[in-house]
């Protein structure tokens, strides 16, 4: 496709694509032009929210190029790698269509769903899921622990978070707005999608391989990503480790009791040194349990406490330039 649009900068589109980018830049061309093969069809005006976030493999280029190719491509170059968290944030910020779909660019998530998320839009329902109909892409330890995770959070939360179900939905204007009221820093974006409500639905597919490239999230970032799912929306951590620590104090009241018991009736003698070592090291491991769950809350609300700004821009290529996404030297005064 060379050809570029007519559509007017004042005049906000119905559809807003937007894709968080981390190292993705083998997959641009490819992706653009698939997307551009589905959504031209479809007969209503679109932008593509593009988010660079601190990419090193130098996909701006890539980027700029394709906007000179179609000026509906937004283009937000992040002045560091924020995580995907904020990349999306950042990108659902600009995003100015009355619905908005978060995608990735490594064609995991194919463009080929979006005609029938919009029709389920259309037909009045305020979010749509893309849920997937199996994983057998991902590995064997991928598959179980997302079951898991989903199963212990799902458990934990007072909102249910759909398993299955990414990033990848359709979300419309009066979602995009409840989320610009989260104050948070630390974001779980898919539990925030679920804590907003209104009308869901969801449409299957099957999730094919990426086209290029490998996986940013490797076991540890996948393990810290259920810490904070977790920890931002559960507080029952905490009261486990305060029932836990009272049944333990409760055990350990009765069998005092049956050791005085045994000492003064039956003139039984405590035995040796290592039932202490076992009992100490016990309550030493429930401790330490305790102090790392209270330190997780206690890092989140440190976290919280200091009010970073979630993400920098460095450049804005876009229609207009709004406010929370000026690049930081238009917010340097000069001296």
């Amino acid at each position: 496709m060379n050809s570029t649009s007519n559509l007017s900068t004042s005049t906000p589109p119905i559809l807003s694509v937007v894709v968080p980018m981390h190292n993705e830049a083998q997959n641009l061309t490819v992706f653009f032009d698939r997307l551009c093969h589905v959504l031209e069809p479809m007969g209503l005006s679109w932008e593509l929210v593009c988010i660079n976030d601190g990419s090193t493999d130098d996909p701006l280029n890539q980027l700029l190029a394709l906007r000179a190719r179609d000026t509906r491509v937004v283009i937000l170059d992040l002045s560091r790698n924020f995580g995907k968290e904020a990349a999306l944030t950042a990108g659902l910020l600009e995003a100015r269509g009355d619905a908005a779909i978060p995608m990735d660019a490594d064609l995991q998530d194919p463009p080929e769903l979006l005609p029938a998320m919009v029709d389920q839009w259309r037909a009045g329902y305020d979010m749509v899921l893309a849920t997937r109909s199996s994983r057998q892409t991902d590995s064997w330890l991928k598959r179980h622990t997302a079951h898991w995770f989903y199963t212990l959070i799902n458990r934990l939360s007072e909102v249910p978070i759909p398993e299955n179900a990414g990033d990848f939905r359709l979300m419309n204007r009066a979602i995009l707005e409840a989320l610009r009221q989260f104050p948070e820093r630390r974001r779980f974006m898919k539990g925030l999608f679920a804590w907003v409500g209104f009308k869901v639905t969801s449409v299957s597919y099957e999730r094919p391989e990426r086209l290029a490239g490998v996986s940013k999230f490797n076991f540890w970032r996948l393990w810290n990503f259920a810490l904070e799912g977790i920890t931002s929306f559960s507080h029952v951590p905490l009261r486990m480790a305060s029932y836990l620590g009272f049944a333990v104090s409760s055990l350990t009241f009765l069998y005092a009791l049956k050791v005085i018991l045994d000492t003064l009736i039956y003139g039984n003698s405590v035995k040796g040194y290592p039932s202490l070592m076992v009992a100490i090291l016990f309550f030493a491991g429930v401790q330490l349990m305790a102090l790392g769950i209270i330190g997780e809350y206690l890092g989140r609300l440190y976290e919280e406490s200091k009010q970073r700004p979630l993400y920098f821009i460095r450049a804005y290529y876009g229609p207009s330039l709004p406010a929370h996404a000026q690049p930081i030297s238009a917010r340097i005064p000069s001296l």
